[in-house]
C-alpha cells in the first residue's frame, strides 16, 4: 500500500495593504506546482582594470584659498579633520598651500607647468639645423651616386668595355 504525504504549504503574512483570505491558495504553492521563479540579476562586480595612468589631481587657485579660508575658521576639535576628509585632502595640502599663499597669494596659487624648462631657441640654433639637415640630405645622395658609379664600373669590367678617358669624352671622332 503507497501512502501519500500531504503538503504543508508555508503560510506568510500578507504585505501591508493586502488582505489575506483565508480560503485563497497560498501563492508559494498552488495544486502542488513550484512557485514560479523570479529573475534576480547578477551582482554587480567592479571593473577590476587598474587605468594605465593615475589622473593627477590639479586644484585651482580659487578652490586653494577657498580651503584655507575654511580650514583657517575650523577652531574646534576635529573640524580640520572633517574638512580634509570631506575635500579628499591631506594636511600636507594646506602646509604647502598655506606657504605658497605667504609668498605671494594667486600668482604662486597658480599651476605651474611641470617637467623641465624648456631652453629658448636662438636663431643660429635653427639655421645650424637646417643646415645639418641639408647636409645628411646630401651625404645620402652623395653615397647613392657613389653605389651607382661603383655599379657601372663592375659592368663595364663584366663587358670589357673601356672607360672613356676625360679627353675622349667630350671629342666629335
Amino acid at each position: 500500500m503507497a501512502t501519500t504525504k500531504k503538503s504543508k504549504a508555508v503560510r506568510r503574512p500578507a504585505p501591508a495593504g493586502r488582505e489575506e483570505r483565508a480560503d485563497a491558495p497560498s501563492p508559494a504553492v498552488v495544486s502542488g506546482a513550484a512557485a514560479p521563479l523570479r529573475v534576480v540579476p547578477p551582482p554587480v562586480v567592479p571593473d577590476p582594470e587598474v587605468p594605465e595612468r593615475a589622473v593627477r589631481r590639479r586644484f585651482t587657485a580659487e578652490y586653494k584659498l577657498q580651503v584655507l579660508r575654511q580650514a583657517d575658521q575650523c577652531a574646534g576639535v576635529g573640524e580640520l579633520g572633517a574638512l580634509l576628509r570631506r575635500e579628499g585632502l591631506y594636511s600636507s595640502h594646506l602646509t604647502t598651500w598655506r606657504r605658497q599663499r605667504e609668498q605671494g597669494a594667486l600668482v604662486a596659487l597658480a599651476p605651474k607647468k611641470r617637467g623641465r624648462p624648456t631652453a629658448p631657441v636662438s636663431p643660429l640654433a635653427r639655421r645650424v639645423a637646417e643646415l645639418q639637415r641639408d647636409n645628411a640630405r646630401l651625404a645620402r645622395r652623395l653615397h647613392q651616386a657613389e653605389a651607382i658609379i661603383e655599379a657601372q664600373k663592375k659592368l663595364s669590367e663584366i663587358l670589357g668595355l673601356s672607360a672613356p678617358t676625360p679627353g675622349e669624352a667630350g671629342s666629335i671622332g
